[in-house]
């Protein structure tokens, strides 16, 4: 219970920071939301169903390599951050009138720090918010490099396909939230979590459920 808890608690700090942060200041997106933008704006495809065309194979192959379990978690993940995004949607809390430099510099690096800490409480939960994240997880596996790196690779290739039609400036500050995200999901996915007592400072060494 703990685990779906800490998912859904990751996807709402997503969706947090996807709606006023991304969003308000114009940011795009990286991964397979970035691709689907993409398809809506080359052959008009509505991006709700190209995420999910796209998601698809990767759960499949999820499926065969994890089981249903983790399957299981990436589809309430998933799920949960659309609903989230929803969330905030409605309530619409904030607004910023501002979104001008250096506001939008701002907007970009908190993106990065509230998205990708997100991501991290998903993904050490054993969950993941698309397939983009489930090949991610695969190729780190396969060849040892950092999950957070291979999201920043992907994301980058998937903007600078995007300039087609993204201004240059957006899509600059998108690559700075993108790559400040990739770096905290690294640095959450291979330090040791720390729990901070009274008088004294005790390291637990915790399984990591991915590898």
């Amino acid at each position: 219970m703990k685990r779906v808890a800490t998912i859904v608690l990751g996807t709402l700090i997503m969706a947090f920071g996807y709606y006023y942060l991304n969003e308000q200041f114009g940011l795009a997106e990286g991964g397979f939301v970035g691709l689907a933008l993409l398809g809506r704006y080359l052959f008009d495809i509505d991006p709700a169903i190209s995420m999910i065309v796209l998601d698809i194979p990767f759960f499949l192959i999820a499926l065969w390599w994890k089981g249903w379990r983790f399957v299981g978690q990436a589809v309430l993940a998933a799920a949960s951050l659309s609903l989230s995004y929803a969330m905030w949607d409605r309530l619409d809390l904030l607004t910023f009138d501002i979104q001008v430099w250096p506001a939008t510099l701002f907007a970009a690096i908190a993106s990065g720090i509230v998205t990708g800490y997100g991501l991290g409480l998903v993904l050490k939960s054993g969950g993941a918010t698309g397939g983009d994240d489930l090949f991610a997880l695969g190729l780190s596996k396969w060849t040892g490099v950092s999950v957070g790196t291979i999201l920043i690779i992907f994301d980058v290739i998937v903007l600078a396909i995007s300039l087609i039609y993204l201004p240059l400036s957006n899509a600059l500050y998108t690559l700075l939230a993108v790559s400040i995200a990739g770096r905290v999901v690294t640095k959450m996915l291979t330090e040791d979590v720390v729990e901070v007592a009274v008088p004294s400072v005790t390291k637990l060494k915790t399984k990591n459920d991915l590898a």
